[in-house]
């Protein structure tokens, strides 16, 4: 018996660690302190914006790595955090509101590696630092949201049932229903009976009054849904970002946690989760004028918005569709290669729009984007004051009876790129605001990574050490395949896209190194057991290798499954420890297993031997 891997195996050996220290190699340049520049909803970013940003920077006399415009964004790289601060300050001046100027930190890796898709491995919150956001529901805006859309439905079936009404309002959450005659009143008073769930129905037919009262279930599940509606769309909105392992989460009656480890777009991110946007599909009143609305003779049923360049449009109150009805929504271009934005309604939605267009084929239809932002006040009770912004964003001759699929155009391409990923990732039942905006520095990331790195270093060493003095040259295999297993460990967190280390994960990392030399024991033990049972060295090293298999795969087997029910059932830093411990285990098998085997072989096998130093 001689103990040789053929030449593939071998070869397999080398390159799947080959590869490993390669994609881990990124993980060596460290980050360069960066300046990051976004547009904001109303404007872009050009060539014309970089020249801008070099000429600031060169008048200050700010000395920079490189300044670059990579994805409709500029990136200006410099040499020290004090750089940082005074190029963000700089830049902040030179650019005024129409650009978002945020601090980041860019990895240094050549481009040579990121041509071949090697970056460094992420980061959580507790050792790369990110931000943190406290944002604050508005549940009076939520109830009203539901109260509109109930009393545009009340509105929709009284005009089917034909059954006249001079008013229907909400009123503190409640439906007000005012009817015409008595006749009208008491065909009210029997449709609407029991019609809309979570309503109750109280009459006054003295005054031909119906009010629908919203009941305390209703009221309880409204803000219930308007809370996990909010952390669902947040949840949609963080993964249209591309941020690994986030943490979504409810804190309180009205508030939600949002934590992005590692965000390498901080002002996009800020953008896209503080905006509270949606669409309202409204006629434009072609019957009235805008001057003598801009007069302040505003016609009864209708309303003045302002346009995306300040001109005033007078528009119908009655709203024909919600972004609530908006399954879809893609940026591209049209035709003559303008930037357009794409949508797909639901079922509902689609007959809604189909009925509206039906008789209004030549009539304008203007596209409101509606922006809910927070004031410095606060209500008697202590919330937010919410400011509602409407702005007629497009207007356009309906051509043909719409359905569930059409287009809005007259955007720029950022605008429609922003609107597309607001509306795919859901509108919000409910404005929402950030109440509190928190940096996690790289000072106390660090000292965590300092502190995790000294617990990996130490436990590394004294297993070296451990297994040099008590298995000699056996022992030296297994400190290599020690260290291959550690190259293997972050080349594959490196290459997973969803993948993130945190503390915990470092934890994970030193436990998967015991494991790994509990493979090895195992192996070496066994070895040894052959050896004292009179068999020859090949012999014992071939039946010690076999025979230790089935142990090393049941323990790590089991602990593999932990892993997996760990990272189903976790959330944050336990997913990460998850994953870096299941990466640990299959990597530590291969090492124990096939590493060392293949050493151990091109070492000893196909030799004559008479004594193992083991």
């Amino acid at each position: 018996m001689l103990n040789k891997y053929p030449l593939w195996k071998n070869l397999m050996v080398v390159l799947i660690i080959a590869v490993a220290a390669l994609y881990a190699l990124p993980n060596l340049y460290g980050e360069d302190h960066a300046v990051q520049i976004s547009a904001s909803r109303n404007s872009t970013v050009t060539a014309a914006t970089l020249d801008d940003v070099r000429e600031s920077l060169q008048a200050a006399n700010l000395t920079v790595k490189s300044v670059a415009l990579e994805d409709e964004q500029i990136l200006v790289r410099v040499n020290s955090d004090s750089d940082q601060l005074a190029a963000r300050d700089i830049l902040n001046q030179a650019l005024g509101d129409d650009y978002i100027v945020a601090l980041n930190l860019a990895p240094a890796t050549p481009t040579w590696l990121r041509s071949i898709g090697a970056e460094p491995m992420k980061l959580g919150l507790d050792l790369r630092g990110g931000v943190h956001f406290l944002m604050e529901v508005d549940m009076d805006e939520a109830l009203s949201k539901i109260g509109g859309q109930t009393r545009d439905l009340v509105r929709t079936d009284l005009r089917d049932q034909r059954i006249r009404y001079t008013d229907v309002s909400v009123q503190d959450n409640h439906i007000v229903v005012k009817l015409r005659t008595a006749e009208d009143f008491q065909a009210a008073e029997n449709f609407l009976d029991n019609k809309y769930p979570g309503y109750v129905l109280l009459d006054d037919a003295d005054a031909r009054q119906i009010t629908l009262q919203m009941t305390e279930d209703k009221l309880r599940e409204t803000r219930e849904y308007a809370i996990s509606q909010n952390i669902t769309i947040m949840r949609n909105r963080v993964n249209e970002l591309g941020v690994a392992e986030p943490l979504i989460q409810r804190q309180g009656a009205n508030r939600i946690v949002v934590e992005l480890p590692g965000v390498q777009d901080t002002a996009r991110a800020k953008d896209i989760l503080g905006a509270t946007a949606t669409l309202e599909f409204r006629m434009v009143d072609t019957d009235n004028s805008v001057a003598d609305a801009q007069r302040g003779r505003v016609p009864f049923g209708s309303e003045l918005l302002p346009m995306r360049d300040g001109a005033p449009q007078l528009l119908k109150s009655e709203v024909i569709l919600t972004g609530d009805h908006i399954i879809n929504a893609n940026a591209g271009f049209d035709e003559n290669s303008q930037p357009q934005v794409s949508i797909a309604l639901d079922g509902a939605g689609g007959n809604k729009m189909s009925t509206a267009t039906r008789d209004a084929i030549g009539k304008p239809m203007a596209t409101v984007f509606i922006e809910y932002k927070a004031t410095d006040r606060r209500d008697a009770e202590g919330k937010l004051v919410f400011e509602k912004n409407a702005e007629v964003i497009n207007v356009a001759t309906i051509q043909a009876r719409l359905g569930s699929n059409f287009r809005i155009t007259g955007l720029q391409h950022q605008e429609a790129q922003n609107l597309a990923l607001l509306l795919r990732a859901g509108a919000l039942i409910a404005p929402i605001q950030i109440v509190e905006e928190r940096t996690v520095g790289p000072s106390l990331g660090q000292e965590n990574i300092d502190s995790g790195t000294q617990a990996i270093f130490w436990g590394f060493i004294l297993v070296l050490l451990f297994m040099v003095i008590y298995y000699r040259k056996f022992g030296m295999v297994a400190n290599a395949a020690l260290a291959a297993n550690v190259v293997l460990i972050i080349g594959v967190m490196s290459m997973i896209p969803g993948a993130t280390l945190t503390l915990p994960g470092m934890a994970g990392i030193v436990l998967t190194v015991g494991m790994a030399v509990d493979a090895n024991v195992l192996i070496f033990e066994r070895i040894r057991e052959e050896i004292r049972a009179k068999r020859s060295p090949q012999q014992a090293i071939h039946h010690g290798y076999d025979s230790a298999l089935s142990t090393i795969a049941d323990a790590n087997v089991t602990t593999l499954i932990a892993a997996i029910i760990l990272f189903a059932v976790g959330t944050g830093p336990v997913k990460g420890f998850a994953i870096t411990l299941a990466v640990g285990i299959i990597t530590s098998m291969f090492t124990a297993i096939v590493g060392t085997r293949a050493v151990v072989n091109a070492i000893w096998g196909g030799k004559r031997i008479k004594k193992l130093s083991v």
